[in-house]
């Protein structure tokens, strides 16, 4: 029986992808949800999985192709009478609606990515050129399209982290034993933040066309590393979040993020944005802002400096935070007091951990 492999359905905001080299070749034999070719969109790499076990007996779309969804791409054969079965979906996340409060994305499988290749070293003396690939191209699109749409500014404080790297010395064995997670920074970030945008939910909130789209919840994106670039998979609800749970959340992120797991649903959407370049050693920067997000929170590294306290001159861990906002949505006065607020959170962070 003849089964034909199909695109499977994509995001409401990712309307084609582009093959990548095929896996399998005709004439080879398959095994049910065998991976035959990689998918490539604007945000991830999906994998295009075998419906059935059998033999493939044509490929009807040649890498480099843009494909949309539900797309016949090969067939198989399988020697038996099987119903096809559509291969796994990636999960999917409705666009940002005009809704005061949004409900928490359903759990979906995940749909593996492969893991980057290295990048060929190139000898002395030579050059080598390439394309870019789907993917950068599309990030280095949004980059410039961001600029170009928002009017971007950035404001900057810093934060005295004493009393968190106090309260992370205290507590860090017993949170550990208790939830099997480490007590890192982010989870007091985060919880500031929330704290923050209950204060002043224009920060929290976008630009759609005209109009302005108020959120209820703090859906997070958390910046992280990952084999392939930068990724910013989204904390859902992170306002509802105990520091428990947002630190196995983050840690839970990070493994797939190096596995390459992460699927389309833990990248879209999102309200605000959080990222620490502090991680690799940055002491300043002005991050960009991630659209249709109106603000990005950045931290930087830890620096013991000099402070004036009480008249008189001290030694304390410093860290400075940049602000960048959409200054067409957000008033200077308001981006600079909920910085501040965030600030004076964190400076008086026992209200952070009292769930531990």
């Amino acid at each position: 029986m003849k089964l034909e492999v199909r695109v499977p359905t994509l995001s409401d905001s990712v309307a084609s992808g582009t093959l990548l080299p095929w896996r399998k070749q005709v004439g080879e034999t398959v095994a049910r949800d065998d991976t035959l070719v990689d998918l490539e969109t604007d945000k991830v790499i999906l994998e295009i999985p075998a419906p059935a076990s059998g033999t493939l007996i044509e490929i009807r779309q040649l890498e480099g192709a843009v494909v949309k969804a539900d797309e016949v791409v090969a067939v198989i054969e399988t020697g038996e009478n099987v119903v096809a079965e559509k291969p796994v979906q990636p999960a999917t996340v409705a666009p940002s609606a005009p809704a005061v409060v949004s409900k928490p994305a359903p759990v979906k499988a995940s749909v593996p990515l492969p893991v980057a290749r290295a990048a060929p070293a190139v000898p002395q003396g030579e050059s080598r050129r390439e394309p870019m690939s789907r993917l950068r191209s599309r990030v280095a699109e949004r980059l410039v399209a961001a600029q170009r749409t928002a009017a971007m500014l950035t404001t900057f404080n810093e934060v005295n982290m004493q009393p968190v790297n106090e309260l992370r010395q205290r507590f860090k064995t017993e949170f550990e034993v208790k939830h099997g997670v480490k007590l890192g920074y982010m989870s007091f970030f985060v919880r500031a933040v929330c704290q923050a945008l209950q204060q002043f939910p224009i920060v929290n909130a976008a630009i759609d066309g005209s109009d302005i789209v108020w959120h209820g919840d703090a859906d997070i994106g958390i910046a992280i590393s990952s084999p392939r670039g930068l990724v910013v998979p989204i904390l859902r609800r992170a306002q509802t979040l105990s520091p428990a749970q947002i630190e196995a959340a983050i840690a839970d992120f990070a493994r797939r993020a190096r596995e390459a797991r992460l699927t389309l649903e833990d990248l879209s959407g999102g309200t605000f944005s959080i990222t620490n370049g502090g991680v690799f050693g940055s002491l300043l920067s002005t991050p960009i802002l991630n659209p249709p997000q109106s603000a990005i929170l950045g931290m930087h590294t830890i620096q013991e400096r000099p402070v004036a306290e009480n008249g008189q001159v001290v030694i304390r861990p410093m860290m400075y935070l940049a602000l960048t906002y959409d200054h067409r949505l957000i008033d200077g006065r308001d981006a600079v007091q909920f910085l501040v607020a965030v600030k004076a959170i964190l400076e008086a962070p026992e209200s952070l951990l009292q769930e531990i």
